[in-house]
């Protein structure tokens, strides 16, 4: 497909965007013809045009994950239907590799595979194929497919829809040139990590941490030059505040509640002791609280005042977001002991899955007027760069072992429920506590 003639036909025809991002969408997670089709291309292309004006963030975001979901329930209905029949496709025939990849896959990682898998795109569109072959139960794939559906919508459509939405809207002067700064900077640690991690170099953890403490010491120190940076980002994001958005907004923002982060924590830690994983509870409960100290000392340091969106500002400082950091830390940690002993591909794919819901959590602290952008983004840096130095202590002499499967089944219930718990505790009372003035 002619992408320039796509983008030009889509541009002249806004009429029919919304039924296109949706259309694109589930054709990307459809069988076989997600790993033909320029799925990822066509969905940023679509996603600048939506938030040139065309439509909103919700409806971007909801378009592309109801697609999505629809291509993954007709990719496991035909796996269901045809079984081993599938393989006589001609297409399949002549690459009967690509199968034999997502069956590997799953079988190792089982419904895992579906959460991982869904951002490796020549796994995509055949994990689901094969859950229905293999006869994985409904329920369990439809409620990891769910999950699965809305971080890659997040993950592809809101970077597009963001950029669409910064070329319409009057933004303060100097804005591009500290987006740029802040891209470059973020691309010169991402670059060389994305590099060492794939190449497996055996200094990649200290890479991490030292580029990481470095990046959030140039921002540390230049933050009061990307105040128009700050200004304009909060500007186009209080833009699309709506009183539905907010509930969500503040329910996920809750699971970054400091609260709700010490329980994680100290079940966390708790957990791995009990089941004696002695060097798995050093480095999580070692990250989790040196990130929280880390923190609380330099907001006390720098002494930052929080925009003046909402009535409530909970605290009088912001720099760097207590929230932002403690979900990286968090996630980051189970993204760690969930990727040991997997392929440097599967690992980064870890790593990068686990800062799907921290940023989302984070990203809902800007929304609700509760953080500057170089706040969010500084905490991002110190939980990166404390969770790679504790990761590098605990594997001083030897690299960490996985945990134990019978481990997961009761940290991953035990995690969900506390926040689940933490979402629904007063909802309605801190839904009035973030209402901007």
């Amino acid at each position: 497909m002619n992408l320039e003639v796509f983008n030009q036909w889509i541009a002249s025809h806004p009429q029919w965007l919304g039924l296109t991002v949706f259309l694109v969408a589930f054709l990307e997670c459809a069988a076989v013809v997600g790993l033909v089709l320029p799925g990822v291309v066509m969905l940023f292309a679509l996603a600048v045009l939506a938030g040139g004006g065309a439509l909103g963030l919700g409806e971007t975001l909801l378009l592309a994950f109801a697609g999505g979901m629809l291509g993954d329930l007709s990719s496991y209905w035909l796996g269901r239907r045809f079984h081993q029949d599938i393989r006589r496709l001609p297409l399949l025939r002549h690459h009967p590799e690509w199968l034999a990849g997502a069956e590997g896959f799953v079988s190792r990682y089982g419904v895992a595979s579906l959460l991982v898998g869904r951002f490796i795109g020549a796994l995509r569109p055949f994990l689901p194929l094969v859950a229905g072959m293999l006869d994985m139960p409904f329920g369990r794939f439809l409620a990891v497919s769910i999950l699965a559906a809305a971080g890659w919508s997040v993950a592809y459509l809101l970077p597009g829809w963001t950029t669409g939405a910064a070329l319409r809207l009057p933004l303060p002067e100097g804005f591009w040139p500290e987006l740029a700064v802040i891209a470059g900077g973020l691309a010169l640690l991402g670059g060389p990590l994305i590099h060492a991690n794939l190449k497996g170099h055996r200094h990649t953890t200290p890479i991490a941490a030292g580029l990481s403490l470095a990046l959030l010491l140039a921002l540390l120190i230049g933050w009061p030059h990307l105040d128009a940076l700050d200004h304009g980002l909060m500007t186009l994001v209080q833009e699309e505040r709506h009183p539905l958005l907010d509930q969500v907004m503040v329910a996920v923002t809750r699971l970054g509640d400091f609260r709700t982060q010490l329980i994680v924590g100290v079940l966390l830690s708790a957990l791995l002791l009990v089941f004696r994983q002695w060097r798995q509870a050093f480095f999580a409960g070692g990250a989790l609280l040196a990130t929280a100290l880390a923190n609380g000392g330099l907001k006390h340091l720098f002494a930052r005042a929080r925009p003046e969106v909402i009535a409530d500002p909970l605290s009088a400082f912001s720099m760097p977001s207590g929230h932002a950091s403690a979900s990286f830390a968090c996630f980051l940690v189970l993204g760690v002991l969930a990727s040991r002993e997997s392929s440097p591909r599967v690992r980064l794919t870890w790593l990068l899955l686990a800062m799907l819901p921290a940023t989302w959590i984070a990203g809902s602290r800007i929304y609700l007027g509760a953080h500057w952008p170089s706040d969010v983004i500084a905490g991002a840096l110190l939980a990166a760069g404390v969770c790679a130095a504790a990761l590098g202590l605990a594997q001083w002499h030897q690299p960490l072992p996985a945990l134990p499967k019978r481990v997961w089944w009761w940290i991953v219930p035990a995690l969900l429920l506390v926040l689940g718990l933490s979402v629904g505790w007063d909802l309605n009372l801190a839904v009035a506590r973030y209402r901007p003035l």
